[in-house]
């Protein structure tokens, strides 16, 4: 359970904005929020989200676990603060007021993709009421917020199309993780017709054609220059595909989308 303050504000909530009061009994000057929450951060970024401990921060930063509990609470809160720290937040360039809505939609998407693979650990801290209250999620729902405005949805629908596409991208950033580092596969012949007496027409009408093709998956790489569809292509036509449809369904109510 999240521990709130004497308003029923979520306490990492009020950490993270600034407006906690930190008890008078601290450890001597040099310690703070801020510090342990930046030194946990450069611990994940390093080595993930699985090294980062109570323990590590205090040694790291030349202080006693016990000096830190002061401070946070224990390894959830800190977690909390993490993933709210605006020192997270990418810089934003202002957009072109001519670019028009998808194009703003297109580049927060991509900023927010931006943040994932600086921050990779942040795929493993699970997401809630409390962590949606934190400057890193407000400032990046606010800016989503901005590049709908267009559109004339209400507070509610904006907030129901940025859960969408954040979704998606945070899925993406995870696929793209887990594709990094891992070999190329490359099956050769034999290998995909060994594979085709299995995975046969009957079974699979429509994927098995492509398999024995080797346009599946483990085929020879194709010649220089050939329509080779890589992971970044994969994203841009997946996003595409929530902004077309996000285009046509307010098209339909009858509202000018540019």
């Amino acid at each position: 359970m999240v521990e709130k303050t004497e308003s029923g504000l979520p306490r990492p909530v009020a950490i993270a904005w600034g407006t906690y009061v930190q008890p008078q009994n601290g450890p001597r000057r040099g310690l703070s929020h801020q510090r342990i929450v930046e030194q946990a951060i450069a611990i994940a970024d390093a080595e993930g989200i699985g090294a980062v401990t109570m323990a590590r921060v205090a040694k790291e930063l030349g202080f006693t676990t016990m000096s830190l509990y002061r401070y946070v609470l224990n390894k959830d809160e800190l977690l909390l603060l993490m993933i709210g720290s605006e020192s997270l937040l990418p810089a934003r360039a202002e957009p072109d007021a001519d670019s028009g809505w998808r194009s703003e939609l297109s580049a927060w998407a991509d900023l927010l993709r931006g943040m994932y693979r600086d921050h990779l650990w942040m795929l493993d801290v699970p997401r809630g009421p409390t962590s949606v209250l934190t400057p890193a999620s407000m400032y990046v729902a606010d800016w989503g917020m901005h590049a709908l405005r267009e559109l004339e949805l209400s507070a509610g629908e904006q907030i129901s199309v940025i859960l969408a596409l954040s979704s998606y991208v945070a899925s993406f950033a995870g696929l793209e993780r887990d594709l990094a580092g891992q070999e190329d596969l490359e099956l050769g012949a034999d290998a995909i017709a060994e594979l085709g007496r299995v995975a046969t027409v009957d079974r699979l009408p429509y994927l098995a054609p492509l398999l024995l093709s080797g346009g599946y998956v483990g085929g020879e790489p194709g010649p220089s220059g050939a329509d080779d569809v890589g992971v970044d292509d994969d994203y841009r036509l997946g996003l595409d595909l929530l902004l077309d449809g996000l285009e046509v369904r307010w098209r339909r109510r009858g509202l000018s989308t540019d």
